[in-house]
């Protein structure tokens, strides 16, 4: 991908697609259980990085139905690429099965987080998990953790409890707003 080469864990399995002006790089564990990271790139223009619960079905040669969601929605809003990293790499398809993996988060997901924002070149932070991302605590940490470095989050509003909402019912017309860690929905 075009722009500063990140540095990605050698450990990691790189598969890499290219087709209709967009390429994409997935990175995955060697059992394939986990995704760590899902990168797509369309053109110029800003990158966005989102943060959500868990990978599903999406992976280099195609979208399942949150990753296209996300992608039409940073299209729209003019980025040229975007990432996918998420609170738990553990591939599934239900929050229930994350939950019930021995080791949801896997054992490369904090480097691989933050080989993400080295990609990320500047660009936004969108947390997104939703409510599943009180899991083990995970949520709050990894918002802490980012808050403490001094990166700006964002969210595209909050559950009641204050978790960032996923955006897969979200409405087209849902705009990041920054988000500061700790509060929660009026």
């Amino acid at each position: 991908m075009s722009r500063p080469a990140a540095r990605w864990p050698p450990s990691l399995l790189r598969r890499e697609h290219a087709a209709e002006g967009t390429r994409s790089e997935a990175f995955y564990s060697a059992c394939e259980a986990y995704r760590y990271l899902l990168l797509r790139e369309w053109g110029e223009g800003p990158r966005i990085l989102w943060i959500m619960l868990n990978p599903s079905t999406a992976d280099e040669r195609r979208n399942d139905p949150t990753i296209e969601r996300c992608q039409r929605r940073a299209r729209a809003w003019g980025c040229g690429a975007m990432g996918i990293a998420n609170l738990f790499a553990f591939r599934a398809t239900r929050p229930a099965a994350l939950k019930a993996a021995a080791d949801p988060q896997g054992g490369d997901n904090a480097i691989a987080i933050e080989a993400a924002l080295g990609w990320l070149a500047g660009g936004m932070v969108l947390c997104a998990w939703g409510v599943h991302g009180g899991h083990l605590g995970r949520g709050a940490a990894l918002a802490a953790q980012l808050a403490a470095r001094g990166q700006q989050l964002h969210a595209l509003g909050l559950t009641k409890e204050g978790h960032p909402r996923h955006p897969l019912y979200l409405p087209y017309s849902a705009r990041p707003a920054p988000w500061v860690p700790g509060t929660v929905a009026a």
